[in-house]
Order: structure tokens, then sequence, then C-alpha cells
């Protein structure tokens, strides 16, 4: 076949670039909700990750960029059915249409629980669940914030079970989403927000409730949400978790300071009821009763007993017994005193009697003499003397002069004329 000239035509890429415009222009192709299995899903070391989303019939292409992915609260895995929201665009160099995805919700049961598994244990092994960085909860709370929807259930079964308990506890509401798009962001700034507000005089409450009544699984996702979990880890006050029923857990639950199986249930836990503090104290009281009057009834008995002895019935008597007592003791300390000077007197006696005998003065009352030197020494051989020396001579009643006119000396000492 041939042209008698050269039809207009258009370049491969122009065509690729009319095909993104076409797409990306399109206001369906630019908020879209896919539901799909995924499979072949490779996280490359850019951070990007590539996958696709496939029905019994169909794939579709689909790439999910780093900046979205760091918000995610699982990881994507081949088989896992999702709900997966983004894009639809052209890749203009390969000629292929993929969709740009922003966000990925696991869709069924099972996708749901692995998800919940993945982020429940990431969390964990961050500590964010240990028991050591609980919060305890105030004994008697004054004022209570809660995080909920203000027309659901869950807001009026904890006014309702507040009322009952202690009409004196405030409750201070931060109207929020509970459930869609915008529910985490929602619950978040009512976290933030009571932190906030912890020192102010009026709004500054005790704790906080975060949570909401029944649903479906699907209704209570956000409360599995990584964000709203970190948040509630960072927050100042004490929060409790109330979320659906006693069968429902959430990631909430775990990191929260205290976990209630439902909002009614989370006032029962916090609000001490005013009746029971009044059994209490009648109780306190009682017993402080009982207490006294016993107390009382032993002094009493003491009284009794005392007021028969008789130091307090007859003083008297006392007096006159001491003082029979001291006469006694005076007795006895003048007789010890007599029989001690008694004994001083014999060994005095004794003594001088030993001094008398051993006295030179009684030697010389029996004859015998004492012969001193002209110097007054005692002179004690006649070798001493020379003739012609002057001596006295000491007798019992008195002394004597004398000369000596010669001397003569003994041969031996036993010599005795």
């Amino acid at each position: 076949m041939e042209y008698k000239s050269r039809p207009e035509a258009f370049s491969v890429s122009q065509v690729n670039e009319y095909i993104k415009m076409l797409l990306e222009g399109n206001p369906t192709l630019k908020n879209l909700w896919v539901v799909g299995e995924i499979s072949g899903a490779k996280l490359y070391a850019s951070g990007h990750l590539y996958f696709s989303v496939k029905d019994a019939d169909s794939v579709l292409s689909a790439v999910m960029f780093r900046s979205s992915i760091v918000n995610m609260d699982f990881r994507p895995q081949d088989g896992m059915k999702v709900l997966v929201h983004g894009r639809l665009s052209a890749y203009p160099p390969r000629g292929q249409y993929q969709l740009i995805v922003d966000r990925i919700i696991p869709d069924g049961a099972g996708s749901m629980a692995l998800a919940f598994e993945q982020l429940k244990q990431k969390l964990s092994a961050e500590g964010l669940f240990d028991s050591t960085r609980k919060k305890p909860m105030p004994p008697h709370p004054k004022r209570i914030g809660v995080v909920t929807s203000p027309s659901g259930a869950a807001i009026h079964d904890i006014i309702r079970v507040a009322g009952g308990r202690d009409p004196s506890v405030e409750i201070i509401l931060y109207p929020s989403l509970v459930q869609g798009d915008r529910a985490v962001a929602s619950l978040v700034s009512g976290v933030r927000y009571f932190n906030q507000m912890k020192n102010h005089p009026k709004l500054g409450v005790d704790l906080i409730i975060l949570g909401r009544g029944g649903g479906s699984a699907e209704d209570l996702w956000v409360f599995n949400h990584e964000t709203l979990a970190r948040e509630i880890a960072a927050s100042d006050l004490p929060i409790v978790s109330a979320v659906g029923h006693e069968v429902d857990f959430s990631i909430s639950d775990f990191v929260a300071d205290l976990r209630a199986a439902t909002p009614s249930a989370a006032a029962e836990l916090i609000i001490p009821d005013s009746a029971d503090a009044g059994r209490y104290i009648d109780n306190l009281c009682a017993r402080l009763t009982k207490s006294v009057e016993e107390n009382l009834r032993r002094r009493r008995a003491t009284l009794e007993l005392l007021s028969g002895v008789g130091v307090l019935t007859s003083p008297d008597v006392m007096y006159i017994r001491r003082m029979d007592a001291i006469r006694a003791l005076r007795d006895r300390m003048d007789k010890s005193i007599r029989h001690l000077c008694a004994q001083d007197r014999q060994r005095l006696t004794h003594l001088t009697a030993c001094l008398e005998a051993l006295s030179p003065l009684a030697v010389l009352s029996r004859g015998y003499t004492i012969t001193e030197s002209g110097q007054g020494s005692v002179v004690m051989s006649a070798a001493t003397l020379s003739e012609g020396d002057a001596v006295t001579i000491r007798f019992a009643d008195g002394i004597a002069a004398a000369t000596v006119e010669s001397v003569s000396l003994f041969e031996s000492e036993n010599h005795y004329e």
C-alpha cells in the first residue's frame, strides 16, 4: 500500500504522556479504592514497595513510595487481602499504567489478624506494653477527660455510671471521631489536648478514658493504629482504654495504662463508689468506738483495782509504816556504830600495850641505863670512849653527868662479868 503523503503521527512518548494525562485528569481515578489480594510484594533499598493487586481475573500493578510506607501499621505480604487507596497513573518510559498507593488497609479477618499481630509484636519489642511503664490510676479522681464520640453510647454510659458512683466527679468530653479515615487524627488530638491542659485549674483532668462502644472489627480498627498507640504511650496523664466489648482487644488496650472491657466498666474501675466509701467510714467509726470503749473499760478496771490499795485509801498508815521502818534502820545503824567503836577501842588498847612493851623507857625502869656522848649520840661500844670523856647517863627517873676515868674492854662479845 502506498501513501502519496506521510500522515501526521505521534511519537510513542507523546502517546504515553497523553494516556498519563488522561488517567491523572479523571476525578474517579484520582481517588480510587481497590480491593484485591497482594501479589509479588517487594521492598527495594530505596524504601519503595512494588507489588500487584489481583483478583480471580485481573492484575493491577501498584507502587507505594517510602513517604507513605513510614505511616503503615503492618508489613504487606503476598496473599493478604487488602483495600488499597491511591490514584491511577502511567509510567511513560514503559507504557504501563499503575496504581500509586498511599494507604493500605487489611480486608478480611485473616489479613486484619496478621496486621494486628505484626504491630503488636513490633510495639511489644520496643517495650510499649511493659508493666513497668504503666502509670497508676489516681485513687480518687475529681475530673476525668473522655475522648470519644459525643453521640455514641460510650459517653452516656460513662456519665451514667459516674453519677451513680460519685456525683461529685466531673466529666469533660473531647468530641472525637471514632471510625473512618480521620478518626486516628481526631483521637490523637484528644489525647494531646488533655495533656496540654493538665495544669489548667478548670480543664485539667486526673486521667483520660479513650474508647467507644461496640462495632465490627473494621469499625474498631482505628484503635489498632500505630500513631495512636505511640501517642497513648507518650501521655503524661494515665489513660484507660475502653474499646468495644469484653471480647474485643485492640492495640490501644495493650499500650494504655489500664484496659477496661467497656466504657461503663472503665468508669466502674476508676471511680470509687461513694456508697462503699460511706460504709467504709461507718465501719471505721464502729471500730474506733469499740476501741475507745475497750480502752475505757480497761482503765476503769485498773482504777477500781487501785482504789483498794492502802496507799490510796489510808496514806497515814503508809506514812507510819515508813517511819517505823526508818526508826528500825536508825537503831540498827546506832548499834552497828557502837559495836565498831568497841572493836576499835579494844584494838587500840592492844596496840598501846604492845607499844609500851617495846618502849626503851620500859627497859630503863628495870634498872638499865643509856649512856650518851658529849655530842648527844648513844654510846654503843666502850671502845668509842676514852679516859676523861664527858658522858651523860640516862636513868628511868633522870640523868647524871659523869667523866670516864678508865676504859676496859672485854676479850669477847659474849663475856659478861
